[in-house]
């Protein structure tokens, strides 16, 4: 799934920020440079969306931007996250007896290479 919200970045005195988002409750981060905070942002958000699907929980709405409230020493701006469920499933997939022969004596994980195999295939495609 993915998920942009307006988050808010309030600058601190030691240079760090610290991000609140209006429409998530409990979804806070802080970084130690702007780009850091950009990062943690992200990642906060996207931890948190993935929680909160894991417990079937709702996710609320984004505010739209230009209704988001700001301080002095804030600013806002939209974030994205996309999650993605990592959830095993069972799949039947036919390999030559040779080859499972091989794998087996090598001690090699069929489910491990591929989901390598495919992990590197969506990532470079």
């Amino acid at each position: 799934m993915e998920y942009i919200y307006p988050a808010v970045f309030h600058a601190n005195d030691d240079g760090s920020y610290t991000i609140i988002y209006p429409d998530l409750p409990g979804c806070i981060s802080e970084g130690k440079s702007l780009g850091n905070a950009l990062y943690m942002a992200q990642d906060a958000l996207k931890q948190w969306a993935s929680y909160m699907e894991e417990v079937g929980e709702k996710i609320p709405s984004a505010t739209a931007l230009h209704e988001v409230t700001v301080g002095s020493g804030e600013f806002v701006s939209l974030v994205r996250a996309e999650t993605k469920d990592s959830r095993a499933v069972r799949r039947t997939v036919s390999i030559p007896r040779w080859m499972d022969n091989q794998a087996i004596q090598s001690g090699i994980s069929l489910s491990r290479v591929l989901q390598d195999a495919l992990g590197d295939r969506f990532t470079t495609a």
